[in-house]
């Protein structure tokens, strides 16, 4: 029968707040504090709340398999191994479970690739054990198979979110990196124009002023127009690198390109607009034909928060707004006037497949745009269930994981009028009385695994 209190010189532990269900660790009397394999180190946080991240081959047959670890940096000390090699370790404390028996201790991490064990238990987690150097596993025998069920134990961890953006007083920026810190992550700012990239087939880099960029679990790509195409590349690299970007570089290009999206939404039978483009001088007639004629909307391929968008009343505006966007080559979409809509438009957020939050939006008097950016106001608003579909399929057409969808309402019914990619949060937090913000966050941890915040 087995001693509870014993153990041999290797022992199957778990590290469960690091996500690490099974190990085979090494107990070593000789060492006053336990050690574990780590790669990839790095430091993150502020200065008063610094946490580490890093990686680790938790499985002894199997180093193509890696688990990312984050824990709260308590220390930092130099630590001498037994071929006398001195070298500065970071120290993290998190709990060991051996057999029944659970205790928090403190950690040192290094790189012990080439060390059988992945793991040294030092004395000081030994404390109440007694050590049988002859003898292995004597208590409970764990398995690699837990790996499998990792995503469902209560495990979190702090991430390292990115926020590409040219705009970090931005009022969504600001509240994105709120709400990440409320749950206990760690989110920045990264200049998208000061990103510039080392592009190799067997290891892709992100360089930002001068440096390497550590790695970042997230990133939120948050991409004006005005560099949407060097944005796109940035949101790409940061994928080949194996970042989960909230949305991808070819949701974003697709989303951006007014004539690619309003083909999408055909394709997809989501109701819109007519919508008509040609290259033609010559095809000015038709252009308005092809719509319901006067009044219509001309609008830019790349404007948004309303600019380059423009009410033509008569055919006779119509044609000299399209002939002159032609001379000076814009690319150019003409729509139907949606006039039953009143001015107003619907703005649906949308994150992960639902809607989140929902307002309408009213433009000024003598203005047909709703953009708040445009001067429009906005108000809460209650949706349909048709709305409600109609803006998830968009999104969902898109590949968006986070969306602002925009809706005009007609006598035909609900018509999307525009999906955005990176929608601001300041009307529709305001408006709605709702937490936006913490929904992108809780859609982030889900989509990456970690277990809900115990309040």
């Amino acid at each position: 029968m087995k001693e509870s209190n014993y153990v041999g010189w290797e022992e199957w532990v778990s590290l469960p707040e690091l996500n690490l269900p099974a190990l085979i660790a090494k107990t070593d009397t000789g060492a006053e504090t336990s050690a574990l394999h780590a790669f990839n180190i790095q430091i993150f946080g502020k200065e008063n709340n610094q946490m580490v991240r890093f990686g680790i081959n938790p499985i002894q047959s199997d180093d193509r398999y890696s688990v990312f670890c984050s824990a709260k940096l308590v220390d930092q000390r130099n630590v001498t191994s037994s071929n006398g090699i001195t070298e500065l370790r970071y120290v993290i404390e998190t709990d060991l479970v051996i057999g029944g028996v659970k205790r928090k201790i403190p950690v040192t991490l290094t790189n012990r690739e080439n060390m059988k064990y992945k793991m040294i238990i030092g004395r000081s987690a030994l404390d109440g054990f007694n050590i049988s150097p002859d003898k292995s596993f004597l208590q409970e025998k764990l398995t690699y198979e837990l790996y499998k069920k990792a995503k469902n134990y209560n495990y979190r961890r702090a991430l390292r979110i990115g926020i590409l953006s040219l705009e970090p007083k931005n009022y969504s920026n600001q509240r994105i990196i709120q709400a990440a810190e409320e749950n206990g992550h760690f989110c920045e700012i990264l200049n998208t124009k000061r990103c510039y990239l080392n592009i190799e087939s067997d290891n892709p880099e992100v360089h930002y002023d001068g440096k390497i960029l550590p790695h970042y679990d997230v990133i939120i790509p948050r991409i004006g127009s005005s560099i949407t195409k060097y944005g796109m590349a940035v949101v790409r690299q940061f994928e080949a690198i194996g970042t989960f970007c909230l949305n991808s570089s070819s949701s974003i290009g697709l989303s951006r390109d007014k004539l690619a999206a309003h083909q999408v939404l055909a394709l997809h039978k989501i109701p819109m607009p007519d919508t008509a483009f040609a290259n033609s001088p010559k095809d000015t007639k038709h252009i308005v034909e092809m719509t319901t004629g006067a009044p219509l909307v001309v609008k830019l391929l790349e404007s948004s928060q309303g600019k380059g968008v423009i009410l033509a009343e008569t055919k006779k505006a119509a044609s000299s707004v399209i002939s002159a966007f032609q001379k000076l080559q814009a690319p150019f979409i003409v729509q139907d006037f949606i006039k039953d809509s009143g001015g107003a438009d619907l703005r649906l957020f949308v994150i992960g497949g639902k809607v989140v939050a929902s307002m309408m939006r009213l433009a000024t008097d003598g203005d047909f745009r709703s953009n708040l950016h445009a001067g429009g106001s906005a108000s809460k608003v209650k949706i349909s269930k048709e709305e409600r579909q109609i803006a998830k399929l968009a999104a969902k057409s898109m590949g968006l994981n986070i969306a602002g969808v925009d809706i005009l309402r007609s006598l035909e019914g609900p018509k999307v009028l525009e999906v955005n990619s990176s929608p601001g949060l300041q009307g529709i937090e305001e408006v709605n009385k709702v937490n936006v913000s913490g929904k992108i966050i809780d859609y982030i941890e889900r989509r990456l695994g970690l277990a809900k915040k115990i309040s």
